[in-house]
């Protein structure tokens, strides 16, 4: 993620020849692609514990927002 933030600041600079920025682009959208592919992993993971009236316990999937 650092990595990718730090490829976004210099391409927002303007200060990168378009060889370079073509190269960065590239390099960017394959991290992005693997955050993602992180990202859905650990939200097959999480679970969400919910308390049921009776006071047990029980475990429910995890709801992704509506915004992803």
């Amino acid at each position: 993620m650092e990595r990718l933030e730090a490829i976004v600041d210099a391409m927002e600079s303007g200060d990168v020849p378009l060889a370079e920025l073509l190269e960065k682009f590239a390099e960017g959208t394959k991290l992005l692609k693997v955050c993602e592919q992180r990202l859905k992993e650990a939200e097959l993971k999480i679970e969400q514990l919910t308390k049921a009236r009776d006071g047990s316990a029980e475990f429910t999937a995890f709801e992704q927002s509506p915004e992803a």
